[in-house]
C-alpha cells in the first residue's frame, strides 16, 4: 500500500538454510525458524493475508478520488483492525509473530497518518474542485443502486462547465492582480463584491496537484456516464450533450492548471515542482520506516558517505595518473561509452560476469531458474526523462541507451551516463545478486509481507551488494572503481538532497546543482533525477533507503559475519528469508532480541 513507482521486491529463501556445527547457538536458531521449519509458521500470517485482503477490497470499491466517503472508510477499516490487533496475545507469539504484529501495527498507524495527510491536501484544493462533491454524489448514488432522475442530473452536469468558466476567470484576474496592484497601500477585490468573483491566485505547486485531481474526477466522470448510455434511452437524451461539454470542460481546465498556472508543458525548460511533506510527516515516515534517527542525523549519515567516495576518488584519480583531479578522472571514465547497438551486449556481459563472481564464492545461493529468467528491454527516450539509467522491471533489465530520436546534446548525454564502467555495476545491482534475485525469491516465501515493503531493504539490498562488491574487489581498474564510486556518491547525495527538499531547504533547482557539481552528473541525468524525487510517485524516504539501508546491511553483517556466526551465504540467504521489512526487526529476528508489542526504533547502526 505505500506508493512506490518501481515494483516493491519481497525477499524470501527458497532452500532451507544448512548450518555447520560452529554457527549453532542463538542466530542459528533464529535463521533457521525463517525457513521450512514447520514449527516456524508466523501465527500472523493469515491474519495478515486478512487484512490486506480487507484494505484491499475496501480501497478498490470506494474508488472515489479525493472523497470524504474514501477517507472515511478507510480510517474506519484501519481502526477497526488496530481493536482487532490489541486482542491479539503478543506473548504467546514466535519472534516471527511479534516482528510480525509490529510490522502491522505500524502499517496501521503509517496508513491513518497518510490518511490525515491526503485530508488537507483535499483541503487546499477544495476551493479549485467545486463540482468534486456533486459529482461524486451522483457516482455513489450509482453505486448504491438508487433510481436515477435522469432531468435533474442532466441540470447537475450542465451546471459544471460554467462553474469552471467563472473559476478560470477568477484564477486569471488573480494571476494578474500581483504584478498589477504590487506597491499599491490596500490593494485588493473592492468590498462587497461576491467571493465567487474574487481574484484567485493559485500558486503553481497548488495548480499542479489539482490539476492531476481533475483528471481523476474526470474519470469519475467517464464511468458514471458510461454505466447508463445506451441503456437507458432517457438518460441518453437527458446527459448526452451535457456530458460531453464537462468532459471537455475538465480537460481544458486541468491543461490550464497544468501548463498556464504550474507551467509544465512538457519541455525541457519547465520548471521543476514538487510537493515538500514537512518536518512533521518526515518524522512519522522515519518512524514508521523503524528509523531512530531524525532527518538532520541522516544527512549527516549522508556527508560522511560523501566525504569517504570523495577521497577514494581522489585515489583512483591518482593511478590513473590524473592526481587529485576526480572530476578529470571521472570525465575519462564517461568517455568509455561502446557504440550504438552495443548496449545491450555489454549489459548482458556484465550480467554473467557478476552471477560468475557471485558463484565461484559462494556468497548467496542462486536457484538456477533465477539465472535463467532474465531478460533485457530498453528504455524509450521519453522514459529517459526520469530514468536515464537503468531499472528493474518483472524479470527486465530495463536499458537505458541513446536513441536515434534523440537530440544531439541528449545522445551523448546518454551514451556518458551509461558508460561501459558505471553498466558494470548498475548490472550487478538491477539483476543478480541485486533485484533480480530478490523478485525470483518474491513469489516463493513469505509473501504475505510484502505489504510491509520498505526502500531501506529492497533498494538497500542492491546497493549493499554494490559495496560488498567493492569490499570483495570486483573492480579490475582504476576506471572500474570511478564507475562503483560514481554510484556510491550518488547514492550518498541522494540522502542529502532529498531530505533537505522535503524539510524545505533545498529547491529543486539547488538539487540539480549539487548532482552536476558535486556528483559529476551530466546535466540530463540531474535533472532527470530531480524530476523522479520530486515529482510525488515514490516515497517521500524512497531515495534515502538506497545508502541508508545499505548501511545497515553492512552493520548487521560485521555484527554477524565479522564476529563468525555466519558464514556470508548463511547471512545473506537469511536476509531474503524475512522479506522486504525494516533491517531492525530483520537484526530482531536474527539475534533473538527481546520484543514487546510498543516496541520502537532503537537500533543506532550508524555508530
Amino acid at each position: 500500500m505505500k506508493p512506490f513507482w518501481i515494483p516493491s521486491f519481497y525477499l524470501v529463501v527458497v532452500l532451507a538454510l544448512g548450518f555447520s556445527e560452529p554457527t549453532q547457538g542463538l542466530a542459528q536458531q533464529a535463521v533457521g525458524q525463517t525457513a521450512h521449519d514447520p514449527r516456524a509458521v508466523a501465527e500472523l500470517d493469515e491474519f495478515i493475508r486478512h487484512f490486506s485482503t480487507d484494505w484491499s477490497n475496501v480501497s478498490s470499491f470506494y474508488d472515489l478520488p479525493w472523497s470524504a466517503a474514501r477517507f472515511d472508510r478507510l480510517e474506519q477499516l484501519s481502526r477497526e483492525w488496530q481493536e482487532r490487533q490489541a486482542k491479539v496475545d503478543f506473548d504467546a507469539l514466535s519472534q516471527q509473530g511479534r516482528i510480525d504484529f509490529i510490522l502491522l501495527r505500524n502499517e496501521l498507524k503509517s496508513e491513518l497518518d497518510g490518511l490525515l495527510w491526503r485530508r488537507r491536501r483535499l483541503s487546499e484544493m477544495e476551493e479549485l474542485l467545486p463540482f468534486r462533491q456533486s459529482l461524486q454524489e451522483l457516482e455513489r448514488s450509482r453505486w448504491q443502486m438508487k433510481p436515477l432522475d435522469a432531468a435533474a442530473s442532466a441540470a447537475v452536469v450542465a451546471a459544471w462547465p460554467e462553474q469552471i468558466k467563472k473559476l478560470r476567470e477568477r484564477i486569471e484576474r488573480g494571476r494578474k492582480a500581483p504584478r498589477e496592484e504590487r506597491g499599491k497601500e490596500g490593494a485588493g477585490p473592492a468590498p462587497g463584491v461576491p467571493s465567487d468573483q474574487k481574484p484567485f491566485e493559485v500558486p503553481p505547486l497548488l495548480a499542479r496537484r489539482a490539476a492531476a485531481a481533475v483528471e481523476e474526477l474526470r474519470g469519475t466522470l467517464k464511468n458514471w456516464f458510461s454505466f447508463y448510455d445506451g441503456y437507458q434511452p432517457e438518460f441518453s437524451w437527458w446527459l448526452k450533450k451535457p456530458h460531453d461539454d464537462a468532459s471537455k470542460a475538465f480537460e481544458e481546465y486541468a491543461k490550464f492548471l497544468l501548463e498556464e498556472i504550474a507551467g509544465l508543458k512538457g519541455k525541457e525548460e519547465d520548471p521543476l515542482l514538487g510537493d515538500p511533506i514537512g518536518p512533521d510527516q518526515l518524522a512519522n515516515a522515519l518512524a514508521s520506516e523503524m528509523l531512530p534517527y531524525s532527518a538532520e542525523e541522516l544527512m549527516a549519515i549522508g556527508e560522511r558517505e560523501f566525504a569517504w567516495c570523495e577521497a577514494r576518488m581522489k585515489e583512483s584519480a591518482q593511478q590513473m595518473g590524473l592526481g587529485d583531479d576526480w572530476k578529470a578522472a571521472l570525465a575519462k571514465v564517461k568517455a568509455s561509452f561502446v557504440p550504438p547497438g552495443k548496449q545491450d551486449e555489454l549489459v548482458s556481459e556484465c550480467a554473467r560476469e557478476a552471477i560468475r563472481f557471485v558463484k565461484d564464492r559462494e556468497l548467496v545461493t542462486l536457484p538456477p531458474l533465477c539465472q535463467e529468467t532474465w531478460r533485457l528491454s530498453m528504455i524509450s527516450p521519453d522514459s529517459q526523462k526520469t530514468l536515464p539509467y537503468a531499472a528493474y522491471n518483472g524479470q527486465n533489465m530495463m536499458v537505458a541507451y541513446a536513441n536515434e530520436g534523440m537530440k544531439h546534446a541528449d545522445k551523448l548525454m546518454s551514451m556518458r551516463g551509461n558508460n561501459r564502467h558505471f553498466t558494470r555495476i548498475v548490472t550487478a545491482h538491477e539483476l543478480i545478486p541485486g533485484h533480480h534475485l530478490q523478485a525470483f525469491n518474491a513469489a516463493r516465501e513469505r509473501s504475505y509481507r510484502k505489504l510491509f515493503s520498505t526502500p531501506f531493504l529492497v533498494e538497500g539490498w542492491a546497493v549493499y551488494w554494490e559495496m560488498s562488491l567493492w569490499d570483495l574487489g570486483y573492480s579490475r581498474t582504476p576506471e572500474d572503481r570511478i564507475g562503483m564510486l560514481f554510484w556510491r556518491m550518488n547514492r550518498a547525495a541522494r540522502i542529502i538532497v532529498s531530505l533537505k527538499f522535503h524539510l524545505g531547504k533545498l529547491s529543486p533547482a539547488e538539487m540539480v546543482g549539487f548532482l552536476v557539481e558535486r556528483v559529476g552528473h551530466e546535466r540530463m541525468g540531474a535533472l532527470s533525477e530531480v524530476r523522479r524525487f520530486i515529482g510525488g510517485d515514490y516515497s517521500p524516504l524512497y531515495q534515502c533507503g538506497y545508502s541508508i539501508g545499505a548501511l545497515q546491511l553492512q552493520a548487521l553483517h560485521q555484527e554477524l559475519v565479522g564476529s563468525g556466526k555466519l558464514t556470508p551465504k548463511q547471512f545473506n540467504d537469511a536476509v531474503l528469508s524475512y522479506g522486504p521489512i525494516p533491517v531492525e526487526l530483520i537484526r530482531a529476528g536474527l539475534l533473538g532480541l527481546p520484543l514487546t508489542r510498543e516496541t520502537r526504533a532503537a537500533w543506532r547502526f550508524a555508530e
